[in-house]
């Protein structure tokens, strides 16, 4: 296995300060903004984001989470996944420009399944999507707002995020696929679950 680090602890973060500002100046300040994150690491990064808009903007954005497992449409391929809870904010997302926060883009199923998880919840005004990685391989007409770092892929390889508040360290790293077993195996316990989907 061959992995190389490609954001460090430190360019998560400016990726973080850099996407609140520009979500701030998309939305023209931080009025009716809620933030929600998709289980597990794009909670901790929405918690971060709305933590760094609040920071820079002077008034509290709402921050939450919505679980999107019963929403997936491989259910019938993965039957085990165990429902995370999803957190509205107080205020509710009816005419709300809603934040949706994952960690890593990939075929885009994730993504329509949260939209398919909000219909259920309100109807905001506007969806915008930040995700600290975009690999690339849409399968979906699914496009991000805001991202950290494109980081273009072939199909082989896997990415791995790891967050504190989830995991012992923070990263991302990328590995070529050349772990015996191929490219569907799970080479190390750092594999983001939605990461290579």
């Amino acid at each position: 296995m061959s992995t190389r680090t490609v954001l460090s602890q430190a360019d998560i973060t400016r990726a973080l300060t850099r996407i609140s500002h520009e979500i701030l100046e998309s939305n023209k300040g931080a009025a009716d903004l809620v933030v929600l994150g998709i289980p597990p690491r794009g909670v901790v990064l929405a918690d971060r984001l709305a933590a760094t808009l609040s920071s820079i903007s002077g008034s509290t954005v709402p921050v939450g989470s919505v679980d999107v497992t019963m929403y997936r449409d491989d259910l019938r391929r993965q039957p085990t996944r165990s429902p995370r809870p999803t957190s509205v904010p107080s205020g509710g997302i009816d005419g709300k420009t809603v934040v949706l926060v994952d960690d890593v883009l990939y075929s885009g199923r994730t993504i329509r399944a949260a939209l398919d998880a909000l219909s259920s919840i309100g109807r905001p005004r506007a969806v915008r999507l930040a995700v600290l990685v975009d690999r690339g391989h849409r399968e979906l007409p699914i496009r991000a707002d805001f991202v950290g770092k494109n980081l273009p892929t072939s199909t082989v390889e896997r990415i791995f995020v790891r967050l504190h508040g989830v995991d012992d360290d923070e990263l991302v790293a990328i590995d070529d696929g050349t772990t015996a077993g191929g490219a569907g195996s799970d080479p190390a316990p750092v594999a983001t679950p939605g990461a290579n989907r």
